[in-house]
């Protein structure tokens, strides 16, 4: 006799989840411990920018609380600074965390939408009129996954007209689109992003290794960026926003616990293989020195990671190099990363 497959409550919690694009962790009703720890959770994956994550996490614990009308998204920020601190990972983070899956991301890119004639494609193209069967870029979207953080990207290059469609969306959390259906966002997050107030940014930490961490230093960058916004954005519009979060540039000591997340990200792959990478020190110091460029944030350590380790540690594997190895230590010699093979024993502890 065949068995008869039993379905758990599990199976049938992952059904509706993947059907209505429920987040499990909202159909098991757990989110309020998780919502608690945020922070912590959030830093696993954000170096620093303590006070962005903090408004957000606090923004969205109001929400979640009741505090908010249930009508409106879930939250709506402003992400201010360089480029390459975090804005987008914090994103991911948050769609990650609030939904399971950092795939829950909708980013639209606003430099598409800097003519009036690519307004109505958020929305869908009128009847008629080419793409109308298509739907709207942005509401299709919503319509096919509502639990999401939406992203709206360089938000000072788009069309004003946009601001009213996003007008719209921070007021009543629904927008209609181009076939005269409601779309709703009030399962949604909204972020946008913008350069704005970045070099004022900067010039207050000229050489990008200043310490900006004092509460005083962070508020007077702050409220210079704010001004700068407000030439750029009308009060209506900026009133409506939760929480505009500025970032700052990143610290030396950062850029090295960005470099270990990096390698921590290789070790999840290389430990199928029973191996680990370690970075000496001075392999760091070297790859923050050679490759960071204060414009572009962290963004070139992921570079330096690729070039300097990944490319040179995959042919050396390709040739048969380190079979039977548990650990590969690389080293500076000469002003260049050298690979050893490292002793059992010392085997780092752990991957994340």
């Amino acid at each position: 006799n065949k068995e008869i497959p039993v379905i758990t409550e599990d199976d049938v919690t992952y059904t509706v989840a993947k059907m209505t694009g429920i987040p499990l962790l909202r159909l098991e009703e757990k989110e309020s411990e998780k919502l608690l720890k945020m922070e912590e959770v959030i830093h696993e994956r954000i170096i620093s920018q303590d006070e962005a994550i903090k408004a957000v996490s606090r923004a969205i614990r109001r929400s979640r609380a009741g505090l908010k009308s249930k009508k409106k998204p879930i939250g709506s920020f402003f992400f201010l600074g360089p480029t390459g601190v975090g804005k987008t990972e914090l994103a991911k983070a948050l769609a990650e965390f609030l939904f399971n899956d950092e795939n829950a991301l909708i980013k639209i890119d606003m430099s598409e939408y800097m003519e009036r004639f690519n307004v109505s494609k958020l929305t869908g193209a009128p009847p008629g009129y080419v793409g109308y069967e298509e739907g709207g870029q942005l509401t299709e979207k919503i319509r096919k996954r509502p639990y999401s953080v939406i992203l709206f990207d360089e938000i000072e290059k788009a069309h004003p007209d946009i601001f009213n469609i996003l007008l719209q969306v921070l007021d009543e959390g629904v927008l209609t689109d181009s076939f005269g259906r409601k779309v709703d966002f009030k399962n949604a997050v909204i972020i946008m992003t913008s350069n704005i107030g970045a070099r004022i940014i900067e010039k207050a930490t000229p050489l990008g290794f200043q310490r900006t961490k004092s509460d005083d230093v962070y508020q007077k960058i702050k409220d210079n960026v704010l001004v700068e916004l407000k030439k750029a954005f009308n009060p209506e519009f900026l009133n409506r926003v939760d929480e505009i979060v500025v970032f700052h540039p990143l610290e030396k000591e950062q850029l090295f616990s960005i470099i270990d997340l990096l390698i921590n990200e290789t070790n999840n792959l290389l430990i199928e293989q029973g191996l680990l990478v370690e970075l000496d020190q001075s392999v760091k110091e070297w790859m923050v020195k050679t490759y960071y460029q204060p414009n572009y944030g962290a963004r070139p350590m992921r570079r330096a990671v690729q070039k300097e380790i990944e490319d040179p540690l995959s042919e050396e594997l390709l040739k048969g190099r380190f079979k039977g190895t548990h650990k590969i230590k690389v080293v500076l010699e000469a002003g260049t990363p050298v690979f050893l093979e490292a002793e059992e024993s010392q085997i780092l502890s752990g991957v994340n």
